[in-house]
């Protein structure tokens, strides 16, 4: 087959052959080399140049933009997080970090970014902890207030057997004691054991 040359207005100055490196229309990204049949004074194919793609490295693209080839950083399918509140944000386009990310995850959801590196704010997770002790100390009451509720009934009434007796005020201990259990070292809390 004849290969093909191109004028000046990028049309095949005769019938045959010629290598294109194509790329996606939209990105830039190189997609493949094909060999094209083109016809005297038909030009290339959309999204397809002459040029061959400089040799990519790994994590690195070739993109065509502007009419040449650029190498670029290739993060596809990483996580990066942002550094304003360290959210995830996946990477779907290729192309350096985007600015305000880091590829540094945060090691809590109190951690801020201080320029280089994440930091936790000990105050805000501590008052978190505090604020789940406080959560978890309640749901602990109320569970045993349900389990007390008929006893303390039937004892109002003069009605609860010994055994029962036992075993509420056994409940109320518990609660008493949860009720005084120090929470102020959240999130390492001895909670009392439940009653037998």
């Amino acid at each position: 087959m004849t290969k093909v040359t191109l004028d000046k207005n990028g049309l095949a100055t005769s019938a045959g052959t010629l290598t294109v490196y194509n790329f996606d229309g939209k990105s830039g990204e190189f997609t493949g080399a094909s060999d094209e049949y083109l016809m005297q004074g038909v030009g290339l194919p959309g999204s397809a140049c002459t040029v061959a793609p400089p040799a990519g490295k790994t994590g690195s693209v070739a993109i065509y933009r502007d009419g040449r080839w650029l190498v670029v950083a290739d993060h596809r399918g990483e996580t990066v997080y942002a550094i304003a509140d360290g959210s995830p944000v996946l990477l779907t386009e290729p192309g350096d970090y985007p600015a305000d990310t880091t590829p540094l995850k945060p090691a809590t959801a109190w951690d801020n970014w201080d320029g280089s590196k994440w930091v936790t704010d000990a105050a805000a997770q501590n008052a978190a902890d505090i604020e789940a002790a406080e959560k978890q100390q309640a749901a602990l009451i109320n569970e045993a207030n349900s389990v007390t509720q008929a006893w303390q009934t039937q004892l109002r009434l003069d009605m609860i057997t010994d055994d029962d007796k036992a075993s509420l005020t056994a409940w109320m201990k518990y609660i008493q004691a949860v009720q005084t259990t120090d929470i102020s070292g959240a999130p390492n809390i001895n909670w009392p054991a439940l009653p037998a």
